[in-house]
């Protein structure tokens, strides 16, 4: 099966440092090579919306971000602010100290309303829920909670814990949640290989700030 490997690819920038200069960057690139989106911080989401004009390219931007433990309320705020801003989807950390002391009513709750206002505004909530710090119990607990919240995505890392997107854990989350239910691997990705096995594991989106070392691979095998 041929894959249109640029087409899962969001190209990630979410570095505290991030500049303007790399911000135009990478919406250059994104644009070159006709990336699936482009993730940045909520402070460049009005510029990147006006840099990528008419375009089909999502902008995706983050919440809660990188550690989750944010109050309901401040997530809520972070949404809105990203939708008037011009985002097309939402990348949340869940609130993992919630999780880990097994709160998944609350857990439930505070996703359900982050769904529903980026539903009312036909935009995507993806929800991250770092695998790094989990074990397999905890992930097919929280998958399932999650899919009862009413995500689109659920994405395995922010990138800033010890370990990103593995294999093992996107199958054992592709086994756990139905198919309309999307996941985005990300974390470490740096390489086509990776990509590759991250798709043929249930990956649909991968998250990567070396997309142009994924492309330049992709054309060495071409």
């Amino acid at each position: 099966m041929h894959l249109n490997i640029p087409q899962y690819i969001e190209h990630t920038r979410l570095s505290p440092l991030i500049t303007v200069q790399e911000v135009e960057q990478l919406i250059h690139e994104a644009l070159e090579h006709q990336f699936l989106g482009v993730c940045i911080p909520p402070y460049w989401v009005k510029k990147a919306r006006r840099e990528l004009g008419e375009s089909d390219i999502r902008l995706v931007t983050v919440a809660g971000f990188p550690l989750g433990y944010h109050r309901s309320e401040v997530k809520l705020q972070e949404v809105n602010s990203a939708i008037r801003d011009g985002a097309d989807e939402c990348d949340v950390v869940v609130n993992l100290s919630a999780l880990k002391n097994q709160a998944y009513d609350w857990i439930k709750i505070e996703i359900s309303q982050l769904a529903s206002v980026l539903h009312n505004h036909e935009k995507v909530l993806k929800v991250i829920i770092e695998t790094a710090y989990l074990n397999d119990e905890e992930i097919k607990k929280v998958c399932g909670v999650l899919v009862d919240a009413g995500v689109d995505y659920i994405k395995t890392s922010t990138g800033f814990a010890p370990e990103g997107a593995k294999v093992e854990q996107v199958k054992l989350i592709r086994s756990m949640i139905p198919n309309q239910v999307g996941i985005k691997a990300s974390g470490g990705i740096r390489t086509l290989a990776q990509v590759r096995d991250l798709i043929a594991a249930g990956a649909d989106r991968i998250g990567t700030s070396t997309g142009l070392d994924i492309i330049k691979a992709l054309k060495v095998q071409n």
